[in-house]
């Protein structure tokens, strides 16, 4: 409702009906909004002018946003370490593992607690997800192993990827023991996690210089651990319970990004449907081949 003003040039009670649909012609047109964002657009503006300055507008009624369903970008195995390898600081490239390894949202990942992570029974409790719904993740050990070497770095007392300092530091460098000993830096005192906008620009980055020809985001990354994983021929259902999907549904997308289950389905058809070959064929015992 901010954006509707501006656009306007007038208070939100001065707006008119005319005004109000150029503005929407001006999401989907000129800014080229998505469906999604253009129903989260509308959904706010209809609340404000039918229940906070109500505006008895046919546009608001009879106004419909097409529904359309696109499928996610997915990358390679290889692709995927080949954004690891161009990540040129420890802290993106062992988010970005992380994040791909345990199929999480950039936030999830972000938020990520030392006491989330279970080394004896090797995994991850995701509590401050989508929906605030809990979730229990298998952790890699190569995931295991690279947090442990980065936690080194910084020593944060809760989190696992702690914001850093302008100059790029955790925390004030601590004196060696010796000569020629690598100091040993002290706890980060940052309240925060690392930003989104950190990440992203990361990820911008790297894909820029990579070019795989599809636009990348940090949440591909869990697009592609989904659909590794189903390759690999792990279940639908505990896939959905990695990612915690509440709908087995929105799981099933997966089904599309991959070959695998057409063909594992494919031989089993072959299989399951095969007859035995006769002793006598058709044409030898009379009956009719089937042209």
């Amino acid at each position: 409702m901010r954006q509707v003003p501006d656009f306007c040039k007038c208070t939100p009670d001065q707006i008119t009906e005319d005004q109000l649909r150029k503005f929407f012609l001006h999401l989907k047109n000129d800014k080229q909004f998505a469906s999604g964002s253009l129903r989260v657009a509308f959904s706010g503006v209809k609340f404000f002018y039918t229940r906070t300055c109500r505006r008895d507008w046919d546009t608001l009624a009879q106004m419909k946003i097409k529904d359309v369903k696109s499928l996610p970008e997915v990358l390679t195995i290889e692709q995927v370490h080949q954004i690891i390898d161009c990540c040129t600081r420890q802290r993106m490239a062992v988010y970005f593992w992380t994040v791909y390894s345990l199929g999480l949202r950039l936030e999830e990942g972000l938020n990520l607690h030392l006491g989330d992570i279970d080394s004896k029974r090797m995994m991850v409790h995701i509590h401050r997800g989508k929906g605030a719904k809990d979730r229990y993740i298998p952790l890699p050990q190569s995931t295991l192993m690279l947090l442990r070497a980065f936690w080194r770095t910084h020593r944060h007392p809760v989190f696992v990827f702690p914001a850093d300092g302008r100059n790029h530091r955790y925390g004030r460098p601590a004196k060696g023991t010796g000569t020629g000993a690598d100091p040993v830096p002290l706890a980060s005192q940052a309240k925060t996690p690392m930003s989104p906008t950190a990440v992203q620009g990361a990820m911008k980055q790297i894909t820029k210089h990579i070019n795989f020809g599809k636009k990348i985001s940090t949440h591909t990354l869990r697009h592609s651990f989904a659909t590794h994983l189903l390759e690999a021929g792990v279940s639908l259902r505990l896939i959905q319970q990695y990612l915690g999907h509440t709908s087995l549904q929105t799981t099933m997308i997966y089904l599309h990004l991959t070959h695998t289950a057409a063909v594992d389905a494919l031989r089993v058809i072959n299989e399951l449907f095969r007859r035995p070959r006769p002793n006598n064929p058709p044409e030898e015992n009379g009956a009719v081949p089937v042209t």
